[in-house]
C-alpha cells in the first residue's frame, strides 16, 4: 500500500486446518513482509490451531467456546462473547477489520457496530449453495449492509451479492497461488500412477462421487491408485464405499497433510468432484505443481481457472459416468496430461500472490480514503 502503515486485524473462527485459514496465515505474511501491522484474531484458543503465524504477526485468541449447561447459561456466553469481541478490537484499534467466513462475519459486524470501526466481511464459499439456519440467512441480511465493504470471490457470485450490499460495496477478490515448498513441477515420465484429491470429508467436496468414478473407469486394474487428503465425517462412509466397490486397497485416506506440494508434484493426476466450492485453493495448488487436472463445473470458481481442454478438463458436476470418462482419458494418454501440466503451470502467473494482494491493498486504500472509489480492481 502506497503511503503510511496501517494495522489490519484479521478475524477467523479458527486457524484449523481448511483453505481459508491458510489464505489467512499466507495474507498476513505477505502484509507484514511489506511493512504493515497486522493482527489476527481468532474465536478459539490456540489448541485449534494447524497453521503457524508468521513472525511478527500479532495474535488474539479469545476461546470462546465451551458448553453452556443451562439456556440462561447459553444466553450468558452469547452476551459475554459479544463483550469479549468488541473490546478486544477496540483495544487493539486497528485501521481496519477484514473478517472470514459467514458466521464470523456477522459476529464482528454485529460487535463493532456504532465503534467507526471499518468492517470487511468476506464470503470463502459460494453462498446461493452453502445453506445457512434461516436465523443465521436473515442476519446476514440484515448486517452485510452494515459492514463497509462484501468481497466475494468470482464473478458468478456479484449477482447474489448485489441483492445483499450496494454494488460500491462490492468487490471481487479471488485466491492466489501461494509460493509452493517442495514443489518441483516433474514432468508426467517421473510422476506416479496416482490420482490425488485434496478437501476435508464431507459431502460438499464429492469425494464419494470420484471414488464411484475410480471403480467405473477400473483404474485400480491399470495400476492406478486414489490418494484423498484430508479428514471429516464422511470417513466411515468413504471406506465403505471402496470396500463396496472392491477398490480399498486401491484407495488410500492418510488424512490430513501439512504440505501437499511433493505429493502434487508426484501425482499424475488431480481431481476436484466438489459439488459446489468457493474458490478452490487445492486446484490452484494442483496446477501450479504441473498437475493434470480435472475439476467439476461446480458453482463456483472452477470455471475461472480451468479453459476446457487446455490446461485441464471440466465435467459436469455429480456426474459420475463423465468423470468416469475424464479420468479414462488422462489415464491412457500421457502426452495429454503431459501438455495439460505444462499449460496449468500458468496458474501462477493468472494468479500471483502480488496481483490478488494488489486488489486487496486497493480495497484498504479505498475504504481508509486513499484510493480511487471507482478503482478497477474492485472486479
Amino acid at each position: 500500500m502506497s503511503g503510511s502503515a496501517c494495522h489490519i486485524l484479521l478475524v477467523v473462527s479458527s486457524l484449523s486446518a481448511g483453505g481459508a485459514e491458510r489464505v489467512i496465515t499466507e495474507m498476513a505474511r505477505w502484509w507484514v513482509l511489506h511493512n504493515q501491522r497486522v493482527t489476527v484474531l481468532t474465536l478459539s484458543g490456540t489448541d485449534e490451531d494447524h497453521y503457524q503465524l508468521a513472525p511478527g504477526v500479532e495474535r488474539i485468541a479469545l476461546n470462546f467456546w465451551g458448553r453452556a449447561r443451562t439456556p440462561w447459561q447459553a444466553i450468558d456466553k452469547r452476551a459475554d462473547r459479544f463483550i469479549k469481541l468488541r473490546r478486544s478490537i477496540i483495544r487493539a484499534r486497528p485501521d481496519v477489520v477484514i473478517s472470514f467466513i459467514d458466521i464470523t462475519n456477522m459476529r464482528t459486524v454485529a460487535a463493532l457496530m456504532g465503534t467507526g470501526i471499518p468492517v470487511v466481511v468476506s464470503e470463502r464459499i459460494d453462498p446461493r449453495y452453502h445453506h445457512l439456519h434461516p436465523f443465521w440467512s436473515l442476519s446476514r441480511r440484515l448486517l452485510y449492509p452494515l459492514s463497509r465493504a462484501l468481497v466475494v470471490q468470482t464473478g458468478s457470485v456479484t449477482a447474489w451479492a448485489r441483492r445483499v450490499v450496494p454494488e460500491r460495496k462490492l468487490w471481487v477478490i479471488g485466491n492466489f497461488v501461494r509460493n509452493l515448498p517442495g514443489c518441483t513441477g516433474q514432468t508426467m515420465n517421473h510422476r506416479e500412477q496416482t490420482i490425488l484429491a485434496i478437501g476435508r470429508l464431507v459431502e460438499q467436496k464429492g469425494h464419494d462421487l470420484l471414488i464411484q468414478a475410480f471403480a467405473r473407469a477400473h483404474a485400480a486394474e491399470a495400476g492406478w491408485r486414489l490418494v484423498i487428503l484430508g479428514e471429516g465425517p464422511q470417513r466411515p462412509m468413504l471406506e465403505k464405499l471402496a470396500l463396496n466397490l472392491d477398490i480399498r486397497d486401491a484407495v488410500s485416506l492418510p488424512g490430513i497433510v501439512d504440505e501437499p506440494a511433493e505429493l502434487l508434484s508426484r501425482a499424475g493426476i488431480f481431481v476436484l468432484p466438489s459439488r459446489y466450492e468457493g474458490f478452490p485453493n487445492a486446484l490452484l495448488e494442483a496446477m501450479a505443481c504441473g498437475c493434470a487436472v480435472i475439476a467439476a463445473d461446480c458453482p463456483s470458481g472452477p470455471a475461472e481457472i480451468i479453459h476446457n481442454g487446455v490446461n485441464g478438463l471440466l465435467v459436469p458436476k455429480e456426474d459420475i459416468a463423465l468423470l468416469s470418462h475424464a479420468l479414462l482419458k488422462l489415464m491412457h494418454d500421457s502426452g495429454l496430461r503431459e501438455r495439460m501440466g505444462i499449460q496449468a503451470l500458468r496458474v501462477k502467473k493468472a494468479f500471483s500472490q502480488e496481483s490478488v494482494m494488489a486488489k486487496w491493498n486497493a480495497l484498504i486504500e479505498n475504504i481508509l480514503g486513499k484510493g480511487d472509489p471507482s478503482d478497477e480492481r474492485r472486479t
